[in-house]
């Protein structure tokens, strides 16, 4: 079975709609969130220097399904797995949830790029130290 990565978020007020529930655009910045403490918390960011080379992760793809609301002071627990790691890009799934409860699902593709001073991004296979660390989050397909 893979291994998952959660953080817990109090909702703050200025997550809220004029109704008090989370607003649906808040949901991409807690995925953005937990993204980068996850790679923080394997000895990695979001831009990194791997093997003498500026790398970077910008998203190419991003989305979310929403089940329930979610209010103003209430605690959210979302977990990222791997659904995929391609040559050059990764594939995050989040899952909210609520007192144990379903809230929203979420995923975003971002594609490891070379950064270099003067010269536009340049997509890159994802060097093997990265791919190692993230392998373990990788959903299996027993995991489901």
């Amino acid at each position: 079975m893979s291994q998952s990565f959660q953080v817990t978020r109090r909702v703050e007020f200025r997550d809220t709609d004029m109704a008090g529930i989370v607003h649906f655009s808040v949901f991409f910045t807690y995925m953005e969130q937990v993204e980068h403490e996850f790679l923080r918390s394997l000895g990695l960011g979001v831009i990194a220097e791997v093997e003498g080379r500026e790398i970077s992760w910008p998203r190419v793809s991003a989305g979310c399904d929403y089940r329930r609301a979610i209010k103003f002071e209430q605690l959210i627990d979302i977990t990222l797995r791997i659904a995929r790691i391609g040559e050059k890009s990764v594939t995050y799934d989040f899952r909210f949830e609520h007192a144990g409860q379903l809230v929203a699902e979420g995923r975003i593709t971002a594609v490891c790029c070379l950064f270099q001073h003067g010269v536009p991004p340049q997509s890159v296979p994802i060097p093997d130290l990265l791919r190692e660390k993230l392998g373990p989050y990788l959903i299996d397909s027993a995991d489901g």
